[in-house]
């Protein structure tokens, strides 16, 4: 059983969850639970025509939201609040078993904000909510797969964050994750932070100082582990098949290359975390909500991913 969070319920993810739910086999739809609004899911059914009966077709898990259905596309204090207590609910289940993986539809972060709930995004509530000290997002598509050291801070904080110790749990939290999909032997190439990885220390010294102690260290431990590999270059060998991770330093460092290459059909993944959550790679879409036209490829990603990750909890 997996299930699948609505996010902002003023976006497109009540649309995409219709539809890619609508794609399902019986027996998959049946090992599916939505944490979300039926109203809203009914309003969004108004729009796409799924062919379902939310919450008979569907199984639904009703929390409910003030003034629902919201207007699309619209930031909404509201929205902000019920994308929280979806997550909250769907952590939960997922705490006591009752699903094996949590596939979330995007939020807004202001409009969380505005609620009251201070989180960077799904990544850091899901760490507070499950109270553990970090967690850490994979962007994993088929031909390339990048961890992050650091994500939704800014680059200043986020290379004071690429310490020894945080890049060598990077690395270690990245090759038990491959080793979970089936990777005997991962094999991990670690980005560096600056232009040519310093040049000796031309242009500065982080690489040496910083992120060459991990990559030894992680070696010492049997880890598969190469770098500091300047980042103009190591996305594109891993690509070609050089390498089955890329450990980015920071948010934009993985996330270009990654959306590059596989926009629609990467999944987030965080890990780290007693649970087990993917989601798609993309925003609220609010220009477009409410008009029945997002895609659901990336979601259909994400809820594959999760069902394997399921299957390996036995659900």
């Amino acid at each position: 059983m997996i299930g699948i969070t609505m996010g902002d319920p003023a976006g497109v993810g009540p649309e995409i969850i219709l539809k890619a739910v609508a794609g399902m086999s019986k027996q998959d739809r049946a090992r599916t639970r939505i944490f979300g609004c039926l109203r809203t899911l009914q309003a969004a059914d108004d729009v796409v025509r799924s062919g379902l009966v939310p919450g008979r077709d569907a199984m639904v898990t009703d929390i409910a939201v003030e003034g629902a259905p919201l207007p699309w596309g619209q930031e909404d204090a509201r929205a902000g609040d019920a994308a929280f207590r979806f997550m909250q609910a769907a952590v939960e289940a997922a705490l006591t078993g009752q699903i094996g993986c949590i596939v979330t539809a995007p939020l807004n972060k202001a409009a969380l904000n505005a609620a009251g709930h201070h989180y960077d995004g799904h990544t850091g509530m899901l760490a507070h909510l499950t109270g553990t000290p970090k967690a850490w997002m994979i962007l994993a598509s088929e031909r390339l797969k990048v961890i992050h050291n650091s994500t939704h801070v800014s680059l200043r904080d986020a290379i004071d964050r690429a310490t020894p110790e945080s890049i060598l749990q990077t690395i270690r939290t990245g090759n038990d994750h491959l080793k979970r999909l089936g990777y005997d032997a991962p094999r991990i190439a670690v980005a560096g932070i600056n232009p040519h990885c310093g040049e000796g220390g031309l242009f500065g010294t982080e690489d040496d100082t910083q992120i060459a102690p991990a990559v030894r260290a992680a070696q010492a431990e049997g880890i598969d582990t190469h770098g500091p590999i300047p980042a103009d270059t190591v996305f594109h060998r891993a690509y070609n098949g050089a390498f089955d991770l890329v450990v980015a330093q920071y948010h934009d460092q993985g996330h270009i290359p990654v959306k590059l290459v596989a926009f629609d059909t990467a999944v987030n993944v965080s890990l780290g975390l007693p649970i087990d959550r993917t989601s798609v790679d993309h925003g609220t879409a609010f220009d477009i909500a409410g008009k029945g036209i997002a895609s659901h490829e990336n979601l259909e990603k994400a809820i594959a991913y999760a069902r394997k990750l399921a299957a390996g909890r036995g659900h």
